[in-house]
């Protein structure tokens, strides 16, 4: 059995002395492979870190899968640093907690210096928060509308009726503040108000001064009353300030750290600077799991972080000598060592004439990886920190597992190809095993999607706020005003439930734990443009092709006949069936007429028109980015005398 060393780990150097395979260099024009970006500073990397500070639902999902529950292993993250997405997680939460305590402290000192006035902002707030909230109730929808469109609009007319009144009042006219902040002004005790006078009522005979006249008179501070409505007046005003400066931040951090420019230099970025022990404990650990050989997993995900699975299929056949040659021993490793070259090869350009013109062509299969990689079950560990990184250790699981065919420690071959940017990456697994005569082989292709469309628009949106003009930015941030306080308090609220978590769940104490979510795959969208889809399709076929290639050269090269492993790896790598003999006729997938000659009960006809659209498809619809065997697909029958039928799964 052949010594093995650690792989190479996606972001090491080309000339690391532990690297596993090498693209073969047999021509003078061989270019080598691309340049190899860092996961710290790939593209998908950089637009998940925006997005922490984007959406709090994902920043908080990261913080509780790798901050909080700390006995869970990382998942593999490929093509990204989890780490330092977490690190600018925590600091997008600490910056946003930050801005939340400050806006309710605005308020909790405006409304007693205010008198109470700036609770008449409340009432007209809350009626236009429930009106959304109507309109997802259980009822029918003509009344929720309706419902809806009422409370809406009555909160927008009492918050202008209201404004209105605290600017007549600061510019010296005589109008009923108490009668604009209706109904919550009848909740106002009297200590809040300061006595505020009533403004008489108006009947039949004319406008009734004489409770007002009996306020003033009892001598109640004119300029009290007039610096409380300014102080209401000017809370939405710097509630928009607060708003304006907290996404002005945020457009800050994007044109700095979070730059193209600077986001590869990881020591200046100011979240990795944080000085928490806790944080800088979980990050080594998490960068010493996303990335190592040794896949520690739970058994309800075990391809956890390698994305979405795509048409996984695996055949067996009996492995038959030939005639014409001994046989020679052949085991797993014998088998892997014959499929290596062959994917290694995608590297390398086809012929251009020069070594210039081979050195232009940007494929992304020259930047395709090879290592090999060991799953481990995480349960029965004692701890988070016994799991076997070691480099000794994890050589030696490398070592045992090829040959082993165990069920839970199993053995891969894992070929990456990271297109996009790291925005779609491919990865596909392979296993072989040979037991009892029999060979087996498992592909297991996985797809990491794009990430959301906002997180790719964050350039986009920071560049807009920038170099928005001064009035679109006081627009903006005076809409959202009056949602801030909610948005206040909601921040809070879950960044105390979040410690509270930390401090009772006692999850540092608990038995370990398999990866529960994966950074990237929280990150991506599940859609996918044509391009994209284009691209996953030829990856997949290309190098499923090279590890039937190689397969089929170990076969030959032990001398055992490969024409049964050629044509069922036709028929199931393309997601077919393979149907070792037919009496009569076989239809596989829609609108197949099959009938029967009754003159020869050996004879059939089989028939697959021009198939139509599904009643329940749309004709017009592009397949789903993630397709399974097509279910129209047809075979031919009988063509092999030997084996069992194998299927392809979807």
């Amino acid at each position: 059995m052949t010594q093995m060393n650690v792989p190479q780990q996606p972001g090491e150097a080309e000339g690391d002395p532990q690297r596993l395979h090498k693209a073969p260099a047999g021509r003078a024009e061989d270019p080598g492979p691309l340049p190899v970006t860092p996961p710290g500073a790939s593209e998908a990397t950089r637009l998940l870190c925006a997005g922490t500070y984007m959406d709090d639902k994902f920043r908080d999902t990261v913080i509780d899968e790798l901050y909080v529950h700390e006995e869970r292993f990382a998942a593999p993250s490929l093509g990204i640093d989890a780490a330092r997405v977490l690190a600018h997680a925590l600091r997008a939460r600490r910056l946003e907690l930050g801005w939340a305590a400050g806006i309710l402290l605005l308020w909790i000192v405006a409304v007693p210096m205010s008198g109470g006035l700036a609770l008449g902002y409340l009432f007209p707030v809350i009626l236009i928060a429930l009106s959304r909230a109507v309109l997802r109730a259980p009822i029918p929808w003509w009344w929720a509308r309706l419902a809806a469109f009422l409370m809406r609009w009555y909160g927008r007319l009492s918050l202008l009726g209201f404004v209105v009144t605290l600017v007549i009042t600061v510019c010296g006219g005589e109008v009923g503040v108490r009668a604009a902040t209706w109904p919550l002004s009848l909740l106002m005790p009297d200590s809040w108000t300061g006595g505020m006078p009533d403004f008489g009522s108006y009947d039949d005979s004319g406008w009734d001064s004489a409770p007002m006249d009996t306020a003033y008179a009892s001598g109640t501070d004119h300029g009290t009353e007039l610096l409380r409505a300014w102080i209401a007046l000017a809370l939405p005003l710097l509630l928009a300030t607060m708003v304006a400066l907290q996404r002005g931040q945020f457009a800050l951090a994007l044109a700095r750290e979070l730059s193209r420019e600077r986001f590869p230099d990881a020591m200046s970025d100011p979240a990795e600077r944080s000085e928490g022990f806790r944080f800088r404990r979980l990050r080594d650990r998490v960068r010493t799991e996303q990335h190592g050989p040794l896949v520690m997993y739970g058994s309800a995900n075990p391809f956890c972080g390698a994305g979405r699975p795509y048409k996984t299929w695996s055949l067996e056949v009996e492995l038959r000598p030939r005639d014409d040659r001994e046989v020679q021993p052949m085991d797993n490793r014998a088998i892997l060592d014959r499929v290596v070259p062959l994917v290694a090869a995608l590297r390398v350009p086809s012929p251009h004439g020069s070594p210039e013109a081979a050195a232009a062509v940007r494929d992304r299969l020259r930047a395709l990886e090879i290592d090999e990689c060991v799953f481990l079950p995480a349960e029965g560990l004692k701890s988070r920190t016994t799991a076997p990184y070691a480099p000794e250790a994890s050589v030696r699981h490398l070592a045992d597992a090829v040959e082993e065919g165990g069920e839970t420690r199993r053995h891969f071959l894992r070929i990456r190809v990271g297109g996009w940017n790291e925005g779609v990456v491919t990865t596909v697994f392979v296993r072989v095993h040979t037991q009892g005569g029999m060979l087996m082989l498992e592909v297991a292709p996985h797809v990491l999607w794009p990430l959301r469309q906002l997180f790719q628009d964050a350039d986009r949106i920071a560049h807009h706020y920038r170099h928005h003009n001064h009035f679109g930015k006081a627009v903006w941030a005076l809409a959202r005003a009056p949602r801030s306080a909610g948005g206040a308090v909601t921040t809070l609220v879950r960044g105390l439930l979040s410690s509270w978590r930390l401090a009772t769940g006692g999850h540092g104490g608990a038995l370990p734990d398999g990866p529960g979510a994966s950074v990237r795959e929280l990150g991506s969208f599940g859609e996918a443009s044509l391009f994209q889809e284009m691209d996953v399709a030829r990856y997949l076929k290309t190098i499923q092709q090279r590890v039937a290639a190689g397969v089929t050269t170990a076969l030959h090269d032990a001398g055992y006949e490969t024409d049964e492993f050629e044509q069922r790896v036709i028929h199931v790598a393309q997601g077919g069936v393979y149907v070792e003999s037919a009496q009569g006729a076989v239809g596989i997938g829609d609108n197949n007429t099959i009938t029967n000659n009754a003159n020869n009960a050996n004879t059939a006809n089989v028939t697959n028109p021009s198939p139509s659209p599904s009643p329940n498809r749309n004709p017009n619809s592009r397949p789903h980015p993630h397709p399974h065997p097509h279910p129209g697909r047809t075979t031919q029958p009988g063509s092999a005398s030997r084996g069992s039928t194998q299927r392809g799964n979807g």
